[in-house]
């Protein structure tokens, strides 16, 4: 029999990560302790839950059927939580939240903080990837991300809409000038932001109304909208980012909006959460908390 039901937990977040290396990873465990827990787990099921090689990772027969009925107990356990908890004067429990690296940690880390210390029956853990999140497969209460999911069993909250800015150092401007008309970016050092194997080098643009997108080039790639950042606070070319981001050193000085009469896309930036009957009291009162703080802030409307 399954001794705890931080085993079911524990496939569900083997299955989810697709590999028991990536497992301990997320895990932050050692790969010998995660592979001890599931051996231990199929002993005591007398059933080969996973055929895992060096590079072959497959749920058995048993092993899918394992998943499926664990996950629908977890569902089920997580309803009975959330309604007793709805009861509770008291908010409760932990909440698992994601959010990208930049806003993560200089937005959402200090209100994060500011919640704690509201509720401090309630643990938050803060989970930081500049990569898609996935609400089920990673394990989250809730998301903060700019890419609104299709998934129909996600539920999804806008916290606030804004615009992407392109920008530079007074430093870059000095030695190089300022473009006057997107095209003008052609002749620039552009600093590009990279997602896997897709480079984010087609800057979107519109003036009176009509679109024009340009392919701009540069020699300093990152997967991290920080280092991207970085580089252009350190005069190292030009950069488009999201307001909320630049917005200090855009009043502060550091940066200098550029093309201001070419405006660029709209981004919007999102609560997302599984869509449950009961919400747990504590994730309902963090997003509630999210959103005033985010809305009294003014962030990204300038």
């Amino acid at each position: 029999m399954i001794n705890d039901l931080n085993d079911l937990r524990l496939f569900g977040r083997i299955v989810a990560a697709g590999s028991l290396s990536e497992t301990a990873r997320r895990l932050n465990l050692s790969l010998p302790a995660i592979s001890r827990r599931l051996s231990a787990m199929e002993a005591r099921l007398g059933a080969r839950l996973i055929d895992r090689g060096t590079r072959h990772f497959a749920l058995t027969e048993e092993g899918s059927l394992f998943h499926e009925r664990g996950l629908a107990i977890l569902s089920e356990l997580d309803e009975l939580e959330a309604q007793i908890s709805a009861r509770s004067a008291t908010p409760f429990g932990h909440i698992r939240v994601g959010a990208p690296n930049e806003i993560g940690r200089q937005r959402f880390a200090p209100l994060i903080a500011d919640f704690s210390h509201k509720y401090p029956h309630v643990s938050v853990e803060l989970v930081l990837t500049d990569g898609r999140m996935d609400i089920l497969g990673d394990d989250l209460d809730v998301a903060l991300q700019v890419d609104r999911p299709d998934d129909g069993n996600i539920v999804v909250r806008k916290l606030v809409s804004s615009r992407r800015v392109v920008c530079a150092s007074p430093a870059y401007i000095a030695q190089h000038g300022a473009p006057t008309e997107p095209g003008d970016l052609l002749h620039h050092k552009c600093l590009l932001l990279v997602r896997g194997r897709h480079v984010f080098d087609l800057w979107p643009f519109r003036k009176d109304g009509a679109p024009s997108d340009v392919k701009v080039r540069g020699l300093l790639y990152s997967s991290s909208a920080e280092v991207v950042h970085g580089w252009a606070l350190l005069g190292h070319g030009i950069v488009l980012k999201a307001l909320w981001d630049v917005e200090e050193d855009l009043a502060s000085g550091r940066l200098v909006e550029l093309l201001p009469d070419f405006s660029c896309n709209e981004i919007n930036l999102y609560a997302t959460y599984a869509s449950k009957t009961h919400l747990p009291r504590r994730v309902r009162l963090f997003l509630d908390h999210v959103s005033a703080e985010i809305s009294a802030s003014g962030m990204g409307a300038g």
